[in-house]
């Protein structure tokens, strides 16, 4: 099977969800929900601040302290994994809860994208492989994954600020270095950005920060013009 490299995404494919989305990427797809700020259980309510039920990483993007006492609760369902043609038919054991994680991150980000619930930022994630050749692979395949040295996967804001580093594997600082730069190359793009401009009016347009960016502008382009549709039957 070949798995396609480019993402696929959608948002508010879900009826019963405050905010959901659809992402599919190098073999895996993942379908989220979010609802919220909703009624949160006494012995986890934060006086000051919104809880979040999944990724610790969220805190650092979501404005929790816009809604005090409350849970945003976000659930994520694997729906497809790429195919392994190895004889073993399994990853190795330390890579693997990391392939998944780029999917799982983007998919949150874009079922909280849907929602009216306030971001400080948006995030990017990615996978590269480094092979015992020393040789740095974007969106390894099963088999990329059995055979690295190893494995990283890296998230940045649209602040252009690492987020997420999660490595397994042997690896030196040269090594983790060009990881760095290539992950930020796949995530960002090639644009220089600006790293003190407003998170959600950065300039740098390109990598998967460009995919999510074409994904909401459509999303927003849509509802637009059904407001306009319904207004032109009102009137």
């Amino acid at each position: 099977m070949t798995v396609p490299k480019a993402p696929s995404a959608a948002l508010s494919n879900l009826q019963r969800a405050d905010g959901s989305a659809s992402y599919s990427w190098n073999g895996y797809s993942v379908v989220g929900a979010v609802n919220g700020p909703i009624e949160v259980q006494r012995r986890d309510e934060l006086a000051e601040e919104a809880t979040i039920d999944v990724v610790s990483t969220l805190g650092h993007i979501v404005l929790v302290q816009n809604h005090p006492r409350t849970l945003i609760q976000v659930t994520l369902q694997v729906t497809a994994t790429p195919e392994n043609d190895s004889t073993s038919g399994r990853l190795p054991q330390a890579a693997s809860n990391l392939p998944i994680l780029p999917a799982l991150l983007q998919t949150t980000i874009l079922a909280l994208l849907s929602t009216s619930i306030p971001l400080s930022m948006t995030m990017s994630s990615t996978i590269v492989a480094v092979t015992k050749a020393n040789e740095v692979i974007q969106d390894p395949s099963p088999q990329q994954l059995q055979k690295a040295a190893s494995v990283h996967v890296l998230a940045f804001s649209s602040r252009r600020d690492l987020l997420v580093a999660e490595s397994e594997g042997i690896f030196d600082m040269e090594i983790w270095e060009r990881v760095f730069e290539e992950a930020k190359r796949i995530c960002l793009g090639d644009g220089n950005g600006d790293d003190e401009s407003d998170a959600m009016e950065t300039e740098n347009i390109g990598g998967l920060d460009g995919v999510l960016r074409d994904v909401v502008g459509e999303k927003v382009s849509k509802d637009q013009k059904w407001k306009e549709g319904l207004n032109g039957r009102i009137v």
